[in-house]
């Protein structure tokens, strides 16, 4: 398990709309980019092996800043290479950061100095949500993937700690990025909870992104 003094202070960042990790997931990515299968090179040489995974945001050209400021940070824990030189890795998420500069230099992609302040839980233990009413949620949860089409083990999820059922679901529900990040940046797994209940509500109302956000 890696401590605060395992983090260091620039990571390399992986903008990727839609893609959302939380700490204590797993998150499959296909990278075949040459600047990426770059990063990826270099961050295998490196003690720690994290990779910022980050939102872009979507602004005007030279409107402000292109990417959101908090993301979440990943441990390269498993990588298979393709025949033509792609590769299928895995990031086990470790903590939260928020971005403090990026930096320039010679890489092709992007690096940035990182705070981890303020998300000292995210390398703690797993997190409960007392409050959690279960079969409320999973029945709001049905109406939503039967709205959506969608399909689950709906076994696994009854027997699913909190933690990984409603981080595995803000994870995989088909929510806009701002929405996963808005999931992303809720302070505790409570929050995230709510925050989910809500985007569920309003996707089953048909509610818009704006009504959501505000």
């Amino acid at each position: 398990m890696m401590t605060s003094a395992d983090l260091p202070e620039t990571i390399p960042l992986f903008p990727l709309p839609g893609a959302l990790m939380l700490p204590r997931t797993r998150l499959p990515l296909h990278i075949f980019e040459p600047r990426y299968l770059a990063m990826l090179d270099d961050t295998l040489k490196t003690a720690h092996r994290l990779i910022g995974m980050i939102q872009p945001r979507e602004v005007p050209e030279g409107a402000g800043k292109r990417l959101h400021m908090i993301g979440c940070a990943g441990r390269l824990t498993g990588f298979s290479e393709t025949e033509d030189g792609r590769y299928m890795v895995t990031l086990s998420g470790i903590s939260r950061f928020r971005i403090q500069r990026e930096v320039s230099g010679f890489a092709p992609y992007l690096r940035a100095d990182v705070s981890w302040g303020g998300f000292e839980r995210d390398l703690g233990p797993t997190e409960k949500d007392p409050d959690f009413d279960r079969p409320a949620f999973l029945d709001l949860l049905g109406r939503y993937f039967a709205s959506q089409d969608l399909s689950t083990d709906w076994d696994s999820l009854k027997e699913a700690e909190d933690e990984m059922l409603i981080n595995s679901l803000s994870m995989l529900c088909p929510f806009d990025p701002e929405e996963k990040q808005a999931l992303l940046e809720a302070p505790s797994l409570a929050t995230r909870r709510e925050t989910l209940v809500t985007l569920i509500e309003f996707g089953l109302r048909g509610g818009s992104n704006e009504e959501i956000m505000q």
